[in-house]
């Protein structure tokens, strides 16, 4: 059985990505150095332009993985002010929009129980993403982040 999700092994890796596409592209940019260096001054024009596309490639990939990561952070955004709207009293619901993103992103772990609290103390005291991650004590598991 898989643990539960905490505040010390939430970050996720999404192994695709981060150990598959990565490290070819790294090395890839790592070998047009190496054949460029090694075959200088020999088509010197092709080698210089298969480093400048190695270095296009993992750009791409980064600016694709930051793209998709942004959404997400948006519409967990959305998810966590509807969320608040229906556990905050009256009084504090115009205070919702005070949260800054990473507030959002940070509370969406805290159990429906022990979010208000945390809420009203993340926006009297400006905590930021960490310090609320480590003040939650019932974790609320985040499985399907990208």
């Amino acid at each position: 059985m898989a643990t539960s999700q905490n505040f010390k092994n939430h970050m996720r890796f999404y192994p695709p990505f981060h150990f598959v596409l990565m490290p070819i592209l790294v090395l890839d940019f790592l070998f047009s150095i190496y054949v460029t260096l090694h075959s200088y001054p020999a088509h010197r024009y092709l080698f210089h332009w298969w480093i400048v596309m190695a270095a296009a490639l993992i750009l791409m990939a980064i600016v694709c993985r930051r793209q998709s990561l942004k959404a997400q952070d948006r519409i967990i955004r959305l998810e966590e002010r509807l969320r608040l709207a229906s556990l905050l009293s009256a009084s504090e619901l115009p205070h919702i929009h005070e949260f800054t993103t990473s507030q959002l992103i940070a509370l969406r772990f805290a159990s429906d129980a022990e979010l208000p609290a945390l809420a009203r103390r993340t926006l009297t005291q400006n905590l930021g993403s960490k310090e609320i991650k480590q003040a939650i004590v019932n974790w609320r598991a985040d499985d399907l982040r990208v």
